[in-house]
């Protein structure tokens, strides 16, 4: 028969809940008494339920994840780096795929990670206000991928800069009627990057007196098929774009297909530059930005998991010994932001096999 906490506690002669600190090594339990439960688990063969201990230490040992969407590659890369940082640590992942605005809105008015994590990681989204108190009221450590916000932790890349240099290159190259595919700014999921990568691209033709061509602008949703609707719009102009920006390596690839279908050359006819460098890039020999997707989830969810160590730490300390209520903690929540590089790699969707630009 297994042996319970209550045959230990009967076993040494004390409460259950001194069989509880004892075990769990917390400084309010006299030596004599720790050693007296130490030796009753001890020959009972007793072994503490994961679940119970969580319970008791008003720990869950696990970390919620937010996203905006599943099944583009970007957050399916933070999932599985986030899951696998958490898992080497001990700890679960709790993914929120938020999938839709009336989701959105039902995650951030009902808070349905309250009591079920130690800590929040939300990647991706642009937030209001309201969104931000109510993650700050959670009194738990928040981190913050791809934006960032005074009083959370947060990691992200400068996604302006990124597709300002893309479309530098471009321009370098001599062109100057250049199309955007991107995703669509009006989005009611509000994520980051359709909002920065159009700032830069923006920015980088005005730098040269080029405005932007309203016409030269579609919408390619970040998936494959998207891209390549957008293309033959782009293609169909009567003045077509000498070369395309997309937003997503993925929009890269449908705009690729498509101006081959039309029976164009790339880069002589038109010019390709993604946003990525997903492992399909380098076959498709596509010009990209490349974003350390990888090391910006391993970034966020190491210094999440510190934080919340530093504040059991500091809980335990002052004998805290209850479950963290919903108004906040004492203890400040570790914060900062960090900016990870991005890197433009060259290949021959833009330069051509032997590196020469537009013909």
């Amino acid at each position: 028969m297994v042996a319970s906490i209550e045959d230990v506690a009967r076993r040494a002669g004390v409460s259950i809940a001194t069989v509880s600190r004892a075990l769990r090594g917390l400084p309010d339990v006299a030596a004599s008494t720790r050693d007296r439960v130490l030796a009753a688990a001890t020959d009972l063969d007793y072994v503490a339920s994961p679940f119970a201990a969580r319970l008791a230490s008003g720990r869950t040992s696990t970390v919620g994840l937010v996203v905006p969407f599943v099944n583009r590659w970007f957050f399916s890369e933070v999932i599985s780096s986030v899951e696998t940082q958490l898992r080497e640590s001990n700890f679960d992942l709790l993914l929120y795929n938020l999938g839709t605005e009336e989701g959105r809105a039902r995650f951030f008015a009902m808070m349905p990670a309250r009591k079920r994590v130690d800590g929040l990681v939300v990647a991706g989204l642009v937030l209001n206000d309201a969104e931000y108190e109510a993650l700050g009221e959670l009194g738990l450590p928040v981190g913050l991928l791809g934006l960032e916000h005074d009083g959370f932790l947060s990691v992200s890349i400068d996604n302006i800069a990124a597709a300002r240099q893309a479309v530098d290159h471009l321009v370098e190259l001599g062109h100057r009627r250049i199309a955007l595919i991107g995703g669509d700014s009006g989005d009611p999921m509000r994520f980051t990057p359709p909002l920065r990568r159009r700032d830069g691209f923006a920015d980088a033709l005005r730098a040269v007196g080029a405005e932007p061509d309203p016409q030269l602008e579609r919408v390619g949703y970040f998936t494959v098929e998207g891209g390549r609707e957008a293309a033959r719009h782009l293609l169909a102009l009567p003045d077509r774009p000498t070369a395309i920006f997309a937003e997503s390596d993925e929009m890269a690839y449908g705009a690729i297909r498509e101006i081959y279908a039309a029976g164009l050359r790339i880069p002589d006819d038109v010019a390709v530059v993604g946003f990525d460098d997903q492992p399909f890039s380098t076959l498709m020999d596509l010009t990209t930005v490349r974003q350390p997707v990888v090391a910006q989830a391993l970034d966020v969810t190491t210094r999440l998991l510190a934080s919340i160590a530093d504040r059991g730490a500091a809980r335990a300390s002052d004998g805290d010994l209850d479950p963290p209520d919903d108004t906040g903690d004492e203890h400040p929540v570790t914060t900062g932001a960090v900016v990870l590089d991005t890197e433009l790699v060259v290949r021959a969707s833009t330069v051509g096999p032997t590196g020469a630009g537009r013909s």
